[in-house]
């Protein structure tokens, strides 16, 4: 199936500041704490009052020129000893002005404690002797370290008392500095309009008194909030006319400030190659003039601009440089934002878990300087990167801290921003009235403040959202909206996403010639801007765009280009995007060798993708978007009758990060032991069936493109299923499944749930809240039951009846995929109703590899009799605790199992035991003893959710231990994912403990984080299990278990005796072994 690369949504994260744009007259402060030592000053006193004052004047203009070479320590220490001179001097005038430019060297060194210390001893003394310069001087430094904190009240509060007191002097000069750092901080809260009102004002001062310096700085400040509104054309023209004034009076320091800016407004614009025109200008003039900070920028600018070129190594190159410099002057504050530019950098090359140490970084520089903007920025960004990997309520929670900085300190725009990515959150969960809401607070913010930029960004996500809801001609409405501004602004990066969007709606409406003709433009305008990384997106746009209409060698050309870029700017995901599409369409052109071999290079671009992407969780989000490419090649594979290969791809293309898990937990039991991690190949797969001596089932879902309406409709096409017999043989059969939905209007995944229905297994919500089903309801179900069953039966056993073992006691293992894993395969039913546990003994694995590691597992376990007490932990009905369920705000009880509670005890006294229950079983104590345990048993809730939101759902409901926190009792199977177990059996008797977030990995939940914890073998339930017959199947599991250690033949048996006293299904076959029998 083809990758459309993604609807674009416009989620206009914050990007990484390139470069201050606005000038101020006094050095901004920025965040250290640090100490230095005074020199003596003995040698000082002997000196007289005159030339101890010509000494410090002397002194004094020296610190400030190292001051402005970025010499801060020996600023301070040259200061320090100017002070000591005035003070012996007794000038009150020169101590005061000392002191407060001693405060701006700490302040440059990020120290603002003691910067603000010494502008109030600054200050105090102007005060005393009415130097109103000077207390306005010193009024306005403190100002500027309150706006460094974002603490933009006392910002303003001090800059209007010092805009006051230079007003009374006739100050100029003075108004047009306090004037321009009020705009300032109106800019940083994102109230634009404001902000342009003060430059425009400080601009006529600086006309009036012939300060073309200044001029220029207010011309330049005009521009950089013109820029920030998306009104680039109008910021160019101040750029420029600062520019030009800078030049004219040889400022070569803010002439490069102001082509830095040119640069950032031509980025915006998508104008790529002029804006690395002028960056590079910027850094020449840095060079020349040993301005190491704005060499530092420049950089960081560049490495910035080659994100948007897509050559994300220049980008890291560009950004290691910059980071080298901002060590070496001690800019703390750009080192933060150097960190931050790599983070960014790795993010685009799918290395999240590199971005994530990089983002770490930077926010760890950011909260220790007080910088609660950019504190907010990198929240976003992890926001983003959690998004991206699937770990969505993570994403949520770092959006959410953000957005409430962003409010906290006023920054109007940020919140926008913040707002905007949780509505993308929200879409990518499916959550799209929600994302709806979100999309139109930010839209809504951008234009209260002007932002016509991020406008059009929210619009564009608006029409994603609406397309959706399939309202093609509201998203196509949005999308033009957006276009229109996009247009007006010159925003022609956006202006081809746009385009793009556009496209992406006419292929949804089945008008494929329209949305090739909107990808074509989308293409245009990037080639034209240099967007490398936009050309692939289009280009392979473009080549879905021809396989949808038949013209596959024209697809196949587009790939190529597409491919040939993403490999020459290093875009892996690209890569790996291309090389999928192209192997859809040579298999469609029925150049099947070619399609192979496209396919091969792809899976290996996605398993390097996940080698690096970091943690078990992103592993398994990574392999989600990429499961496509295998099940393809598996397509591919199966035309050319390689039905082997395509069982190797079948078994390549599941559960490989739970291979890694268990891999690291077998070597961390027993050094010796160096299990496989390479997929397992034809004769290994043989060789495992050969030692497990049971009977191997695998399927592989397999889906394609059909015309349903005029358009191209993912649909459920085949079904392969592989059997591998004790002795090796492997069998492959397949089943058409496209009846399902061409006939019968439903689908296998839907089959399945209404054969669980049938059963009437949704009882118990996620939480394990009671639902009470109408009686009426629940026997039409089940009147549905046997039907259900029967189909089911035909499609995944029917087929391969005959390769099945005669002997019931015989093991078939099953490893199923997607939907599959809920499949009650115990209770499916052939043609003369018998029930397929009737004549089969059945276990489940995700995989043909995990379940010989499991059995790896259960070898490196001590050896003992299922009938010792030793070591034995039995829980059943714990005191339930509050669980908070979303959408209800107080917390929620679960009900008591009266019924578990006589199970445990009943299975306690089988096993010669004490069960815990009650207020015995808290979640301290189960834990305490599940870490020795060799059989653990626990008949409570199961629940679905992912109560700490890191991607792994599922938890177990134990007796609170009363620490106050939320859902205190929960064991979660994130919990258990991060155990070392002994156990060789966990049997959980609980409702849904076999269910969780279904995945290319297998079922993420309570089962899979005990396999990863070393468990071998582990019983779990499909649904909400009945308290009495299950007390009854447990107690004769355990009581066969003690006559015949094979675990598999043991449920089987207390299945078929629990059905004779109750038949229904939903009675006795919720029950499933995985793993080692």
């Amino acid at each position: 199936m083809n990758i459309l690369s993604r609807y674009r949504l416009s989620l206009t994260a914050i990007s990484l500041v390139v470069c201050p744009f606005v000038v101020s007259f006094l050095p901004l402060p920025q965040v250290v704490f640090g100490a230095e030592e005074q020199e003596s000053r003995s040698d000082l006193a002997a000196q007289g009052t005159s030339d101890r004052k010509a000494e410090a004047d002397r002194l004094f203009e020296q610190g400030n020129q190292q001051i402005d070479k970025y010499q801060f320590r020996e600023a301070i220490k040259t200061l320090e000893t100017a002070i000591e001179l005035y003070r012996q001097s007794k000038d009150l005038a020169g101590t005061s002005n000392a002191l407060r430019r001693l405060g701006i060297a700490y302040a440059e060194l990020e120290e603002y404690k003691k910067a603000i210390a010494l502008y109030n001893q600054a200050l105090e003394i102007a005060q005393q002797i009415d130097n109103k310069d000077l207390q306005a001087r010193a009024i306005n430094n403190i100002g500027l370290v309150y706006a460094s904190l974002k603490d933009y009240d006392n910002a303003i509060s001090y800059h209007e008392q010092s805009l006051a007191l230079v007003r009374q002097l006739g100050d100029k000069k003075g108004e047009l500095r306090s004037l321009s750092n009020l705009a300032d901080i109106y800019s940083s809260l994102g109230q634009y309009q404001k902000a342009i009102d003060y430059h425009q004002m400080s601009l006529v001062i600086a006309k009036q008194i012939g300060d073309l310096k200044n001029e220029g700085g207010s011309l330049n400040n005009l521009g950089a909030e013109y820029n920030a509104m998306g009104q680039f054309q109008k910021a160019i023209e101040y750029f420029q006319q600062s520019l030009a004034i800078r030049k004219q009076i040889g400022d070569r320091n803010g002439e490069a400030k102001s082509l830095n800016n040119l640069s950032a407004v031509y980025k915006e614009l998508g104008q790529y190659q002029k804006a690395l025109d002028y960056l590079q200008q910027s850094l020449a003039i840095a060079k020349q003039i040993g301005d190491r900070k704005a060499e530092g920028n420049s950089l960081g600018n560049i490495g910035a601009l080659y994100i948007e070129l897509g050559q994300f190594q220049k980008t890291i190159e560009y950004h290691q440089q910059s980071l080298v410099i901002k060590k070496q002057i001690g800019d703390r504050n750009g080192e933060g934002n150097s960190l931050f530019g790599l983070g960014v950098a790795y993010k685009e090359l799918g290395q999240y878990q590199k971005a994530l140490d990089y983002y770490q970084q930077a926010l760890s520089i950011y909260k220790k300087n007080g910088n609660r903007n950019d504190e907010a920025n990198s929240l976003n960004s992890f926001g983003s990167i959690y998004s991206n990997i699937g770990q969505y309520q993570k994403a949520i929670d770092y959006l959410q801290q953000s957005l409430a900085i962003y409010k906290q300190i006023g920054n109007r725009s940020g919140e926008s921003h913040s707002l905007n990515e949780l509505g993308s959150v929200h879409y990518e969960l499916g959550q799209y009235q929600k994302a709806l809401e979100y999309f139109q607070q930010s839209l809504a913010i951008r234009k209260q403040i002007g932002d016509l930029q991020g406008e059009g960004a929210s619009l564009d996500n608006l029409g994603a959202v609406y397309n959706v809801f399939g309202q093609y001609q509201k998203a196509i409405d949005y999308h033009q909206q957006s276009l229109v501004i996009k247009k007006q602004i010159g925003d022609l990066k956006g202006e081809s996403q746009s385009l793009g969007n556009l496209g992406y709606v006419y292929k949804e409406l089945g008008q494929y010639q329209k949305a090739i003709d909107y990808h074509q433009l989308s293409l245009a305008i990037a080639k034209q801007i240099g967007d490398l990384s936009g050309e692939v997106k289009s280009l392979n746009n473009l080549g879905v765009g021809y396989s949808d209409i038949g013209q596959y060698q024209k697809a196949i050309d587009y790939h190529q280009l597409s491919l040939a870029i993403s490999q020459q700017i290093g875009d892996v995901n690209g890569e790996g995007t291309s090389l999928n599409n192209l192997g859809s369409a040579f298999f469609k052109n029925g150049n099947l060798v070619a399609a192979e071999q496209s396919l091969h290079l792809g899976i290996q671009i996605h398993e390097s993708l996940r080698s690096s992407s970091g943690n078990d969780t992103n592993k398994v989000s990574i392999f989600d978007n990429q499961a496509r490419t295998y099940r393809l090649l598996q397509k591919v594979l199966i035309a050319q009758k390689q039905s082997n290969s395509a069982l190797e791809i079948a078994e390549r293309g599941r559960a490989r990060a739970l291979v890694e898990l268990i891999t690291s937990n077998l070597q961390s039991s027993d050094s010796n032991r160096q299990p496989n991690l390479l997929p397992p190949n034809i004769a290994e797969m043989q060789q495992i069936v050969k030692v497990q001596q049971s009977t191997l089932v695998e399927y592989s879902i397999i889906y394609d493109e059909f015309k349903i309406d005029g358009k191209q409709q993912g649909k459920e096409s085949e079904l392969y299923i592989w059997v591998i017999s004790p002795n090796g043989q492997i069998t492959f059969r397949s089943v058409d499944l496209k009846p399902l939905w061409q006939k019968q209007t439903t689908s296998l995944s839907e089959l399945v749930e209404n054969s669980r229905k049938g059963i009437g297994v949704s009882d118990r919500d996620s939480t394990g809240i009671k639902i009470v089903l109408n009686p009426e309801y629940r026997q039409q179900l089940r009147q549905e039951q046997s039907k259900y069953l029967r189909q089911l039966h035909q499609i995944l056993i029917e087929p391969i009846a005959d390769l099945l073992p005669t002997d019931p006691n015989a093991r078939v293992v099953f490893m199923p995929q997607s939907a599959l894993y809920l499949v009650p395969f115990a209770a499916l039913q052939d043609k003369s109703e018998q029930y397929l546990i009737q004549k089969h003994t059945i276990a489940i694995s995700p995989s043909i590899q995990v379940l010989s590691l499991t059995q790896q597992q259960r070898l490196v376990l001590p050896t003992a009799s299922a009938r010792s007490s030793q070591n034995i932990l039995i829980a059943g009905n714990p005191i339930m605790p509050k669980v908070f369920v979303p959408g209800i705000d107080q917390p929620l009880r679960l009900d008591d199992l009266q019924g578990a509670q006589k199970e445990a005890i009943a299975v306690a006294n089988t096993l010669k035991t004490t069960a815990l229950t009650g207020n015995q079983a808290t979640k301290k104590a189960v834990v305490q003893q599940m870490q020795s345990a060799r059989i653990i048993h626990l008949a409570t809730h199961g629940l679905l959710d992912d109560f700490k939101g890191l991607g792994v759902p599922g938890a177990i409901a134990l007796a609170p231990d009363g620490n106050g926190s939320n859902n205190d009792g929960l064991l979660t199977a994130d919990e258990i994912l991060g155990m070392k177990l002994k156990a060789e059996l966990v049997v959980l008797s609980a409702c849904n403990t076999g269910r969780g977030k279904i995945t290319g990995d297998g079922v993420i939940g309570l089962s899979r984080s005990l396999i990863s914890a070393g468990v071998p073998s582990i019983i779990v339930s499909l649904w909400s299990v009945p308290d009495a017959p299950t007390a009854e199947l447990m107690s004769d599991f355990y009581t066969l278990l003690e006559q015949n250690p094979d675990k598999a033949q043991a449920l089987r048996q207390a299945m078929l005796k629990t059905m004779k006293t109750h038949p229904d299904p939903r009675d006795w076959s919720a029950f499933t072994l995985i793993g080692e029998s």
